[in-house]
This record gives C-alpha cells, structure tokens and sequence, in this order.
C-alpha cells in the first residue's frame, strides 16, 4: 500500500479558512525502523506522539466553516512538521522525560530519509491549498497536555499563539475572554513562533492573517468533545472574520 504523509478533506470547498494540523497522529509508517519507534503504547498514546484530539477538532471545523483541512499522516516522533528543517529539535532523541529508542541513533540520512518522505510532502501539500486563494487565512489547530513531568497544572482551557501579525490572534483573544467560563491565554502555554515553523513558513512569510489555537487535550478526547469545541469556535472565528474586515 502507497504511504501518503498527509490527507486533506475538502480540498475544494471555498472559504477563505484553511485549517492545518501538524499533529494529527501518532502513526509511524513502516519505512521508520519498521513502523515501531521503540516507545511502550502508552507513550505513544501521550501528547508527546501527536496532539491529542487536535485531528477531529480540525476536521469538525472544516465542514462548519467551509473550509479546507490538511492533516499529517505522521508522528511528530518520526519528524516534526511544526520545525524548521535546521531545528535542533526536528527530530527529538527525548521529550517529555521518555526516551525515542528508534531516534537516538538516527543520523543524517535517516533524517533526509525522513524529510523526504514524510516533512516536505506535507509542507508541499500545505503550500498548495495555502495559495488556492489569494486571500486565505491560517488557522493551526494543536492541543496541549494539562501537565508536563516535573511541572506545575496548566490552566488555560485554550490558547492563542502568535508572532507580530495579529490581525486575527488579537480580536479572536479579545472574544474568546468575553466567554466567562474559558480560561483563555496568549502566546500560553508557550510562545507563538518559531523561526520556520509552519505559520512562519504558510502564513507569516505569505502575509496571511493567521492564529494558532492550542486546545488542553483533556477537553477534546472524545469525538463529542471535538464537535462542541468546534461548533463553539466556528462562530466566533466567522464573527471576529465579519467585524474585523480582515
């Protein structure tokens, strides 16, 4: 069977909204150390594998809004989508406390390998349904886990990420804070850019007005979950859309 490193959904629907998830899955396919990264299940069911429930958010939101969705077909433990191709941590050897057995010794041409077949196909891909339109707008969708090893509870129920364009991230802020049951924080539970990461590449370098949405994981778990927190977003992305004129 022919591996593909990416699905897209919709590709011809028309809005201007392009979702992108560069951590759909914790699938690892058999060209890397035979489809087994060395980790127990339970890693591999970990944020460290992929972002948790961050695919059927995505996908839900497509269909609300209209709109295109790309998912990886990948682990970012096999590569990192959301890297640079010279960042240090394209390809983790430990994250999180665990240990990558298939990664610590991969070199070079395993990294190529793996740019190859997996990373610039999807950002290829990416690139294409970006440039659909000459007006798209960017919207990553990831997840994070409530607590890391070692440190403290997160509390932020959903985080908006971004760089200095904020065309998008700061009216979508400024909405979701008037939800009074939402713990909402900005550039939380990390930063908003990375020098070559897929907004930077997609949306910063294009000039597309962008945001990325970080969703604690244990909210979007099941397949209902997903839906409510899509069907909550959809609106208010197309309400901050219609009052910003962007």
């Amino acid at each position: 069977m022919t591996y593909h490193p990416y699905h897209i959904f919709g590709e011809d629907r028309p809005a201007r909204w392009l979702i992108t998830c560069d951590h759909a899955t914790n699938f690892v396919p058999d060209f890397v150390n035979g489809g087994d990264l060395g980790l127990p299940s339970e890693d591999m069911e970990r944020h460290i594998a992929y972002d948790v429930g961050a695919a059927g958010v995505s996908l839900a939101l497509g269909e609300l809004l209209d709109a295109p969705v790309i998912l990886s077909n990948f682990s970012r433990l096999v590569i990192d989508p959301n890297r640079g191709e010279d960042d240090p941590t394209l390809l983790m050897k430990i994250y999180d406390g665990s240990i990558i057995p298939a990664n610590r010794l991969a070199g070079p041409e395993e990294l190529e390998k793996r740019l190859t077949r997996c990373y610039r196909p999807y950002h290829e891909a990416l690139a294409r349904l970006a440039a659909r339109r000459d007006d798209t707008i960017y919207v990553a969708v990831h997840s994070f886990t409530p607590r890391l090893n070692g440190h403290g509870i997160r509390p932020w129920h959903i985080g908006i990420l971004h760089a200095d364009d904020t065309r998008l991230a700061a009216p979508l802020l400024a909405r979701l804070r008037e939800e009074p049951d939402l713990c909402v924080g900005e550039n939380e539970p990390y930063g908003g850019h990375l020098p070559g990461d897929s907004v930077d590449r997609h949306a910063l370098q294009k000039g597309r007005p962008n945001a990325l949405i970080e969703l604690r994981n244990d909210l979007i778990r099941t397949e209902e979950q997903q839906k409510e927190w899509a069907e909550r977003l959809a609106p208010i992305l197309t309400e901050v859309l219609e009052s910003t004129g962007i």
